[in-house]
Protein backbone atom coordinates (compact mmCIF):
# COMPACT_ATOMS: atom_id res chain seq x y z
CA UNK A 1 0.00 0.00 0.00
CA UNK A 2 1.23 3.51 -0.67
CA UNK A 3 1.11 6.50 1.98
CA UNK A 4 1.42 9.74 0.40
CA UNK A 5 3.34 12.69 3.00
CA UNK A 6 3.29 16.33 1.93
CA UNK A 7 5.39 18.35 3.84
CA UNK A 8 4.73 22.21 3.54
CA UNK A 9 6.26 25.60 5.47
CA UNK A 10 4.07 27.05 8.01
CA UNK A 11 1.97 29.64 7.01
CA UNK A 12 3.62 31.97 9.03
CA UNK A 13 7.07 30.95 7.65
CA UNK A 14 8.94 33.07 4.43
CA UNK A 15 8.50 30.88 0.92
CA UNK A 16 11.26 32.69 -0.95
CA UNK A 17 11.26 29.56 -3.86
CA UNK A 18 7.13 30.29 -3.97
CA UNK A 19 7.78 34.19 -4.06
CA UNK A 20 10.45 33.33 -7.25
CA UNK A 21 8.11 31.53 -8.95
CA UNK A 22 5.37 33.76 -8.44
CA UNK A 23 7.71 36.72 -9.75
CA UNK A 24 8.27 34.73 -12.49
CA UNK A 25 4.17 33.88 -13.86
CA UNK A 26 3.78 37.28 -15.01
CA UNK A 27 7.06 36.95 -17.29
CA UNK A 28 6.00 33.66 -18.76
CA UNK A 29 2.20 35.51 -19.66
CA UNK A 30 0.33 33.62 -16.60
CA UNK A 31 -2.15 35.72 -14.55
CA UNK A 32 -4.58 35.49 -11.72
CA UNK A 33 -2.34 33.61 -9.10
CA UNK A 34 -2.05 35.58 -5.80
CA UNK A 35 0.13 32.88 -3.97
CA UNK A 36 2.75 29.88 -4.67
CA UNK A 37 3.82 28.38 -1.68
CA UNK A 38 6.73 25.43 -2.22
CA UNK A 39 6.47 22.06 -0.63
CA UNK A 40 7.75 18.22 -0.41
CA UNK A 41 5.96 14.95 -1.05
CA UNK A 42 7.19 12.22 -0.06
CA UNK A 43 5.45 8.10 -1.12
CA UNK A 44 5.86 5.55 1.16
CA UNK A 45 5.15 1.99 -0.10
CA UNK A 46 4.71 -0.10 3.07
CA UNK A 47 3.53 -4.44 3.30
CA UNK A 48 -0.31 -4.54 4.39
CA UNK A 49 -2.15 -2.04 6.31
CA UNK A 50 0.06 0.89 7.02
CA UNK A 51 0.48 1.63 11.06
CA UNK A 52 -0.25 4.87 10.87
CA UNK A 53 1.15 6.09 14.71
CA UNK A 54 4.28 4.62 12.76
CA UNK A 55 3.89 6.95 9.40
CA UNK A 56 3.32 9.62 11.89
CA UNK A 57 6.67 9.28 13.45
CA UNK A 58 8.49 8.72 10.36
CA UNK A 59 6.86 12.30 8.71
CA UNK A 60 7.63 13.97 12.49
CA UNK A 61 10.84 12.96 12.87
CA UNK A 62 12.36 12.45 10.06
CA UNK A 63 10.16 13.63 6.67
CA UNK A 64 9.81 17.07 8.66
CA UNK A 65 11.07 19.77 11.08
CA UNK A 66 7.78 20.30 13.07
CA UNK A 67 9.24 24.18 14.07
CA UNK A 68 8.94 25.55 10.36
CA UNK A 69 6.68 23.18 8.74
CA UNK A 70 3.38 20.76 8.73
CA UNK A 71 3.03 17.74 6.93
CA UNK A 72 -0.49 15.76 6.41
CA UNK A 73 -0.69 11.75 5.58
CA UNK A 74 -2.90 10.18 3.24
CA UNK A 75 -3.15 6.62 1.56
CA UNK A 76 -3.12 6.74 -1.88
CA UNK A 77 -6.07 5.60 -4.02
Amino acid sequence: MKVIVDVMLKPEILDPQGTAVLAALPRLGMTGVRSVRQGKRFELEVDGEPDMDQIHRIADGLLSNPVIEDYTVHLAG
